[in-house]
């Protein structure tokens, strides 16, 4: 039986690449689509003939090709379930088998998103083998897009899902699988996850030609280069248009060191480029959850800066959220050996925000006030219903100012049953401003009670530059 099904499913494959009727690159055998909902289908066929495409849990619908040959149309899903087929039946018929209906996340950004389970040359990640043991799951399902770098946006992309295993999870990205794992496990819903991801990338590559003219002129510049994966605009080109609109619950990003030169530029770019995936893509604002810079290196120019551009991100862009990981960062190594821990925290915001847990805590510490009492600096936060601790460590990396502006090395205490933060230094009688994490490297010592550490901050122009969107 078990030879029959894959004679047909090898069949199959070999009749979709042959065949006039089409369905778009991104939909192949094994995949999973979103439940519950009207998701997008779509493909090629002759022009002007009519495609029927049937889903077997129940659904159906019948559509026309254009003048070029293209069919889009939308079928309702029911509830998480399969294996089912989905068939297109126009010019010729093609069948695509064992097709799960569950939850579908994009896992995007450069290398720290990429980065495998298996780990990269001389580069750990810790409990990679015992994570690769396993991964035996039918339910896991992923699909990892071919680097394409491209001036035009292309229609299609390489790549084909494939079913969680020691053997084909050791070369997905382990932040994007730690993140399905949590949520599989806890849903017990299968979970599809598209990986989209180049190494040493800057925001800019990954972000539409309309928002770079319209928004970022200085960028321009890069049209008129040969394309690398560094230009303006290629990579959302040649990786993420070709996704478009496959239909998702939301998506995942770990980015950001290829910005580190211009923290001002991507404080703005950032959103832009988050706000024109979510128009492209016709699904509102879908979910965008991302993780903050690692701690790393020494004194690195322009790190502290992308970190509260990221800060500034989450505090303002809506249904988006930031996972902080300044507690488990390498001083020498960019890419972190702790990806489980990333994607676990990145599954906290989805469970919490998009699947209705309740009882636990998604987002570390976040400033929310502070008062001068003499000396002292005594801050308060929100995302700490219990308090804020230290976790047995010593409270480190604190610095207040004056009304000079120059910040000197704090001491700091953790007060009334753990609500208040009390700064100061015996450098200054009169402070005015207070930060945290201020270098590129830190080792986190400012948590919540559920362990979730804090982001680097400051208190200056907080009012004007960090407006709280909750």
């Amino acid at each position: 039986m078990k030879k029959l099904l894959m004679s047909l499913i090898l069949f199959s494959s070999i009749f979709v690449s042959k065949a006039q009727t089409k369905f778009a690159s991104i939909f192949n055998h094994h995949m999973v689509l979103q439940r519950n909902t009207e998701i997008n289908i779509w493909g090629t066929d002759k022009p002007n003939s009519t495609v029927e495409v049937t889903g077997s849990w129940g659904a159906e619908a019948k559509v026309k090709t254009d003048k070029k040959g293209i069919w889009k149309t939308k079928l309702k899903t029911d509830n998480a379930g399969g294996p089912y087929t989905l068939a297109a039946k126009g010019s010729e018929q093609i069948i695509l088998e064992d097709i799960l209906l569950g939850e579908v996340w994009i896992c995007t950004g450069q290398s720290n998103m990429a980065m495998s389970l298996k780990g990269g040359p001389g580069q750990h990640i810790e409990d990679s083998n015992d994570l690769i043991l396993n991964s035996t799951n039918k339910n896991i399902r992923f699909f990892t897009v071919e680097k394409a770098v491209s001036r035009e946006p292309l229609d299609s992309c390489k790549g084909s899902w494939e079913v969680s295993s020691p053997k084909t999870v050791a070369n997905f990205s382990a932040v994007g699988y730690s993140f399905g794992l949590r949520l599989q496990k806890y849903l017990n819903v299968p979970v599809g996850l598209i990986s989209s991801n180049v190494g040493g990338t800057p925001a800019q590559a990954w972000t539409p030609i309309e928002t770079i003219e319209a928004e970022f002129p200085e960028l321009k510049k890069d049209f008129i280069k040969k394309e690398n994966t560094k230009t303006a605009t290629v990579l959302y080109n040649g990786m993420i248009h070709p996704l478009i609109p496959y239909t998702i619950k939301g998506a995942i990003w770990y980015q950001g060191e290829g910005n580190r030169w211009n923290p001002e530029q991507y404080s703005r770019l950032f959103p832009a480029m988050i706000k024109s995936w979510r128009s492209n893509w016709k699904q509102g604002a879908f979910p965008f959850y991302f993780v903050q810079l690692a701690p790393y290196g020494n004194k690195l120019e322009g790190w502290v800066g992308v970190q509260q551009a990221q800060l500034k991100t989450m505090l303002t862009v809506p249904n988006s959220g930031m996972a902080v990981i300044n507690d488990i960062g390498y001083k020498t190594r960019i890419h972190p050996p702790k990806k489980k821990e990333v994607g676990q925290r990145l599954a906290l915001w989805a469970l919490a925000k998009d699947y209705g847990v309740e009882g636990i805590a998604y987002s570390g510490p976040i400033y929310k006030s502070m008062k001068v009492k003499g000396a002292k600096l005594l801050v308060e936060f929100s995302q700490a219903s219990l308090g804020i601790t230290s976790m047995g460590k010593e409270l480190i990396d604190f610095e207040i100012s004056g009304a000079d502006g120059v910040y000197h090395s704090a001491k700091a205490k953790i007060t009334t049953r753990g609500s208040v933060l009390e700064v100061w230094s015996d450098k200054i009688q009169n402070p005015k401003n207070v930060r945290y994490g201020w270098k590129s490297y830190i080792e986190g010592s400012l948590f919540n009670t559920a362990g979730l550490p804090a982001s680097s901050f400051t208190t200056e122009d907080w009012d004007t530059v960090f407006k709280n969107k909750n």
